[in-house]
């Protein structure tokens, strides 16, 4: 019996697992889910391109604060853009036409659920939804579910004033997207959305931000063992 083959496949089988309790949405618990991820892992080694130079490398700075501060620049970026698209439009930031955006795409919400969907504090959240009701964007009526809940739905006035500036804020989004090709897009969509399935249960528990740190290393420890 060839032991050192069976040892080789114990320890992919337990690093499958440790990437699937981090990010429990990537892949299912199966074994189709363990092909599947075997199949991505060769795909991903097999095209990984020569690692690339970030600034200050030469110096010892780490790939995760490179990633960090490139992702906090995007932001930035996408946000002068979005100010340029809404400039002379009834909205006051970009924030707003998200709001608009995810209400018409998934329809009526609750104003917690909407907060949460945009990755906002209940302050910063309830500030944007009040702003939207007082200008008739978007309007709020009892839940026949909960009548303790509002639900929230965009008004008429509030889909004419999207689609009015909805050619721009696609122009603003075509220019984010730089000078990527195809591949290249589809590539960065599958890094971001396995960010995102890490990173957003965690803000969804709303850890309070003295606890936040330690306990997401503590979490992380673990599963990599």
């Amino acid at each position: 019996m060839n032991y050192t083959l069976i040892k080789d496949f114990i320890d992919l089988l337990q690093e499958f697992e440790n990437e699937v309790r981090a990010c429990p949405d990537l892949y299912p618990e199966t074994v189709q889910g363990f092909k599947t991820w075997i199949s991505d892992k060769e795909n991903t080694e097999a095209n990984l391109p020569e690692e690339p130079y970030w600034e200050g490398k030469e110096n010892g700075r780490s790939p995760e604060s490179a990633i960090n501060t490139l992702l906090v620049h995007l932001n930035r970026y996408a946000k002068t853009y979005s100010k340029s698209a809404i400039l002379h439009s009834e909205f006051s930031t970009q924030e707003d036409f998200i709001y608009l955006i995810n209400l018409k795409a998934f329809g009526e919400m609750t104003k917690m659920a909407l907060i949460k969907k945009n990755i906002h504090d209940k302050p910063v959240g309830m500030l944007i939804i009040g702003r939207l009701l007082r200008q008739g964007l978007i309007e709020q009526a009892d839940s026949d579910l909960d009548k303790r809940s509002k639900l929230i739905r965009i008004t008429e006035k509030g889909l004419q004033v999207l689609e009015n500036q909805m050619e721009k804020i696609r122009q603003a989004t075509h220019i984010v997207a730089g000078n990527l090709n195809h591949r290249e897009k589809m590539e960065l969509i599958r890094i971001l959305n396995k960010l995102d399935r890490f990173h957003y249960p965690i803000f969804s528990r709303n850890i309070s931000s003295d606890q936040l740190i330690n306990t997401v290393l503590q979490e992380m420890k673990i599963t990599s063992l």
